[in-house]
């Protein structure tokens, strides 16, 4: 795999206290109707030398703004769907089916205990890790494209860190993780607390086409994400570990990601053993491949360190997870299985990717 040319010059960008966000976005709209400017924390753009930038570029207010509405978002619903389009009978050219009747089984039950107080809530007095949305050239595309990073606290570039690629569902982008689950909160938590390996996360867009944005019939878009496979492999890792301090062996390297971003995951990552060592898929979406596509000889799994299946119970695709886990159950692959009294929703794969990251790089 060789570096995407051209790398853009990187910003990290240090994000305002979320409490006084919220606190100052109340009230923005006058009795008039009309909108008034109130001086907001946007928090400020870092070179990688640590020296502020001054004046505002186009790029900095696009992603300043954009974290500003991130750091409020922490009670927005998921967007992803939960039922096929209005009008569409449920059939698709997926390897799996739609949403259907829920059936639970015995051993359909949590692997892990609700997270604990105070788990997901920003804390002064840690270190903290930094969020970066970046540009790439995609070969594969044909066009520049964008990924969020996250840095882990103290991060250098001389130091060599354990990456998770972690991939958003069919409504999604490269911002959905940040606006549904803050896995820079979570990260920063678990780091400080011993619970988590630092490590540097990223957040590419999966939907492998020019227009990649989440617009229209969101099934549409479905070719993208299978394409997005030559994406990940030939220009967002190249670019990855020829601008951060990574290792770049598969012990060092995990794919996770939820609803359409989990059966990516288990498709890339069980297709390409020789790159990745741990595999997780949250709330697996109908792109799934059959099990035994997805494990033709189930005695490669040996050679992965953790295979994770989660999903809500409340979830219409709970299916496709439940099919893979008792393929695998049945071919003796160890691998978690864990499943909550979730929906097809935020608070789901926001857990899973608490407990997830805990597992990983150990």
């Amino acid at each position: 795999m060789n570096p995407s040319p051209n790398p853009a010059p990187e910003r990290t960008f240090v994000p305002p206290d979320r409490r006084k966000v919220r606190a100052r976005c109340e009230r923005l709209r006058p009795p008039t109707g009309r909108f008034r400017h109130r001086s907001l924390n946007l928090g400020v753009w870092r070179r990688p030398g640590g020296v502020p930038e001054t004046g505002w570029q186009m790029s900095a207010v696009r992603t300043s703004l954009l974290s500003v509405l991130l750091a409020a978002a922490s009670t927005v619903t998921a967007q992803e769907p939960t039922a096929p389009p209005q009008g569409n009978p449920g059939k698709s050219t997926e390897p799996r089916a739609s949403w259907g009747k829920i059936v639970l089984n015995a051993d359909d039950t949590p692997a892990f205990p609700q997270p604990p107080v105070g788990w997901d809530v920003p804390r002064d007095g840690i270190a903290h890790g930094h969020l970066a949305l970046i540009e790439y050239d995609s070969r594969t595309v044909g066009t520049r494209r964008k990924m969020t990073v996250y840095t882990p606290p103290g991060y250098t570039p001389e130091r060599q860190y354990p990456v998770l690629y972690l991939l958003h569902g069919i409504g999604g982008d490269e911002t959905e993780w940040p606006r549904f689950a803050q896995p820079e909160v979570l990260l920063d938590n678990l780091i400080a607390d011993g619970k988590a390996a630092p490590m540097i996360i990223v957040m590419p867009n999966g939907r492998a086409q020019k227009e990649d944005r989440a617009v229209g019939d969101l099934f549409k878009h479905s070719p993208a994400f299978a394409r997005f496979e030559r994406d990940l492999l030939d220009d967002v890792i190249p670019t990855i570990e020829s601008r951060y301090g990574t290792f770049t062996d598969r012990e060092h390297r995990a794919l996770a990601g939820l609803s359409m971003g989990g059966g990516q995951s288990l498709n890339f990552g069980l297709g390409h053993l020789d790159l990745f060592a741990w595999v997780g898929g949250f709330s697996s979406a109908p792109n799934t491949r059959t099990s035994k596509e997805l494990l033709p000889d189930p005695a490669t799994a040996a050679h992965l360190k953790l295979l994770w299946l989660s999903c809500g119970k409340r979830d219409g695709l709970i299916h496709i997870s439940q099919d893979v886990h008792a393929y695998l159950k049945a071919n003796g692959v160890p691998h978690v299985w864990h499943v909550t009294d979730h929906a097809h929703d935020a608070p789901e794969w926001k857990q899973a990717l608490y407990y997830f990251a805990q597992q990983l790089f150990k």
